[in-house]
C-alpha cells in the first residue's frame, strides 16, 4: 500500500464528507494505493455516523471511535498503530489542509528519502490567538531541540511508516513529533511549504488551555528527550550541587564556632538555616533521582485508551 492517511477529527460532521471526495480525488488520479483511517476523538455529533458510511461504502477507509475526549495526540498515537502504507500522511478534518499536498509530500519520502516531512504553513487563515502561541512555540522548539522546521505543529505530515511505528504520542505532543522522532534516531526531517485554507465549517477548538498545556508539554519534551533514560544525570547533579553548598555553609559555620572572636550561637545565624535546607534538599533530589533512573531501568507502560467502535479495523490488520 503507498499511502495511509490518518485523519483525528472531533465534532467534524459537516466537512467529513467533503474531505473524503477530496482525497479520494487525489489518490486516485495519481494512481495511489490508499486507505483513510479516520479517529473520531469522541465526538458528539454525527461524526461516528458519516465514518461508518463511508468505511460501508469504500473497503479502503476505516475508522476508531474513543469513548470520550482524549486529545489529537492520543487520536494519533491509535491511529499510527494500525496503519500500513508506506507513507503515513496526517492531517486535520477541517478542510484546512489540501489533500492536493499529498502526491509531492509522497514523492518527498519514498524519493528522497524523508524520515519526516512536515507541512509549513507559511501563509496562515487562522486567528492571531492561534498563531501568537504558534510562533512562540516554533521558535522555542528550534532554539530547544536544533529542529530547522518553521512550523512543528502543523497537521499535515508525511512519514515513513517505520517512524510512526516507534514513537508514542500523548498529552498534547503530537505538536513536537518531530522531536520525538530525532530522539528515536530519525534525523532526515524536512519541510514543505502546503498551502492553508480558511476554516469552511464549525468553529476552532483551539482555546487558552491548549496555550497551557503546550508549554509544560514543551518543558516536559526536553526534559524527557534528554533525561527519560538517565534522570539521576539531572537530579543527581543538582542535587549534589545543592548539597556540596549547604555543607560549604555548615563548615564554615563550624570554623566561625571554633575560631571566630565574636561567636555567635550557628542557631541564632539565619545562615545556619540556609544551610541546613540546601542539605536537605540536595538529598531529596539525589534521592528522587536515584529511584526515577530505578523506575526508567525497571518498567515501561504504554498508554491505552477506551475504543468504544471499530470498522473496517480488522481488515486492515490482517
Amino acid at each position: 500500500m503507498d499511502v495511509s492517511v490518518v485523519i483525528p477529527l472531533y465534532n467534524e460532521e459537516e466537512s467529513l464528507n467533503e474531505l473524503n471526495d477530496w482525497i479520494l480525488r487525489v489518490v486516485k488520479s495519481n494512481n495511489l494505493s490508499y486507505e483513510i483511517v479516520y479517529v473520531d476523538d469522541g465526538s458528539n455529533d454525527k461524526s461516528w455516523e458519516i465514518i461508518e458510511h463511508l468505511a460501508k461504502n469504500d473497503s479502503n477507509i476505516s475508522g476508531l471511535r474513543f469513548r470520550r475526549n482524549y486529545g489529537k495526540s492520543a487520536a494519533l498515537n491509535e491511529g499510527f498503530k494500525v496503519v500500513q502504507g508506506d507513507v503515513v500522511i496526517t492531517m486535520d478534518a477541517d478542510l484546512q489542509d489540501s489533500p492536493e499536498e499529498i502526491p509531492e509530500l509522497y514523492r518527498m519520502v519514498m524519493e528522497e528519502g524523508y524520515d519526516l516531512v512536515s507541512g509549513w504553513k507559511k501563509k496562515r487563515h487562522d486567528p492571531i490567538m492561534k498563531t501568537i502561541p504558534s510562533k512562540f512555540y516554533n521558535r522555542t522548539t528550534r532554539m530547544l531541540f536544533g529542529i530547522k522546521l518553521h512550523d512543528f505543529n502543523c497537521g499535515l505530515k508525511a512519514y515513513k511508516n517505520e517512524v510512526v511505528k516507534n514513537v508514542e504520542v500523548y498529552g498534547e505532543m503530537h505538536r513536537y513529533i518531530p522531536v520525538i522522532a530525532k530522539r528515536e534516531g530519525y534525523h532526515k526531517i524536512g519541510e514543505k511549504i502546503v498551502q492553508h485554507q480558511k476554516r469552511k465549517y464549525g468553529v476552532t477548538k483551539f482555546g487558552f488551555d491548549r496555550f497551557i498545556k503546550g508549554y509544560l508539554d514543551l518543558l516536559s519534551i526536553f526534559f524527557v528527550s534528554r533525561f527519560a533514560q538517565r534522570p539521576m544525570h539531572f537530579f543527581g547533579f543538582f542535587g549534589s550541587l545543592i548539597f556540596f553548598g549547604g555543607f560549604v555553609i555548615a563548615g564554615y559555620l563550624a570554623f566561625t564556632k571554633f575560631f571566630a572572636e565574636n561567636y555567635t550561637r550557628m542557631t541564632d545565624r539565619p545562615l545556619f538555616y540556609f544551610g541546613l535546607l540546601a542539605m536537605i534538599v540536595g538529598t531529596q533530589m539525589f534521592l528522587t533521582g536515584f529511584i526515577a533512573d530505578m523506575i526508567s531501568r525497571n518498567s515501561f507502560k504504554h498508554r491505552e485508551y477506551q475504543i468504544k467502535s471499530k470498522v473496517n479495523i480488522e481488515k486492515h490488520t490482517d
